[in-house]
């Protein structure tokens, strides 16, 4: 094993487990996106890793989002390396990987956890697991997620789930065709491991092959679009509501908005 404070890393028959564990919630933050870079890089380049695992060891967690501090202590430059870093590096990563990626999501994946999850090829979720699109309750947007759910499950379930910011459950998940199993909260990891065995036994260049063509014919300019929604992203946290709404969010009360 293998790894940094924030990720580590295990090879589990030939399928690359990366464990997220940043403790009380999985936030997000430069330090936390370059570990998770970094492992999916290193186990992408490992030729006795057939296929990535991105998990959490947090109890309850799989991740809560950004790290809201970062927003409102940092300026508008910063905040947008992060999210160039966030969702640009990480699509580039996803996009270029020569193996899947499977997400395995156990307990709260929100915000950033729902990116995190949706920018692998396929998503195991548990029972339990808690999902949703909360950054509009907070003033902010989904910004990755208007590029990616209508194309994922239609214009108006899209436009509900993300402008009401309410939680969904992973059977809801499952029935729009957001994921692609749901297990026993103890069985997520096991059931994404073996979804992992079944692609590491398959020949390594028909998978690096297929999957740059699969990656190319279904991308229809989406990188772009989320490059466009960044900037849409970081002006919005620069107004009043932006700021009013994250500092009610991490002051536990309601928000007074001035719009």
């Amino acid at each position: 094993m293998s790894g940094t404070d924030r990720v580590s890393v295990a090879i589990r028959d030939r399928v690359a487990v990366i464990t997220m564990h940043r403790p009380p919630v999985n936030a997000v933050d430069f330090a936390m996106i370059d570990a998770i870079h970094d492992a999916m890089r290193a186990a992408d380049a490992d030729c006795g890793v057939g296929a990535i695992v991105l998990a959490s060891d947090v109890p309850g967690i799989f991740s809560g989002g950004m790290d809201l501090s970062m927003v409102l202590e940092g300026d508008a430059q910063r905040l947008r390396r992060f999210l160039e870093r966030f969702y640009l590096d990480t699509l580039d990563i996803q996009h270029n990987l020569s193996k899947p990626s499977i997400a395995a999501v156990s307990g709260a994946a929100r915000g950033a956890g729902m990116t995190l999850s949706i920018t692998c090829d396929m998503i195991v979720a548990g029972e339990g697991a808690d999902l949703g699109y909360p950054e509009i309750n907070v003033g902010l947007l989904p910004a990755i997620h208007f590029a990616h759910l209508p194309q994922q499950i239609g214009r108006v379930r899209a436009f509900e789930l993300l402008f009401t910011g309410e939680a969904f459950s992973p059977a809801t998940a499952l029935e729009l065709g957001l994921i692609n199993h749901v297990v026993p909260d103890d069985q997520v990891q096991e059931k994404a491991l073996a979804i992992g065995r079944v692609f590491a036994a398959k020949s390594p260049l028909a998978m690096r092959t297929g999957r740059r063509a699969f990656m190319r014919t279904n991308d229809t300019g989406y990188r772009n679009a989320v490059a466009d929604l960044v900037e849409m992203m970081v002006a919005l946290t620069e107004t009043p509501d932006g700021r009013e709404g994250l500092a009610a969010f991490l002051q536990k009360r309601t928000p007074v908005w001035s719009s």
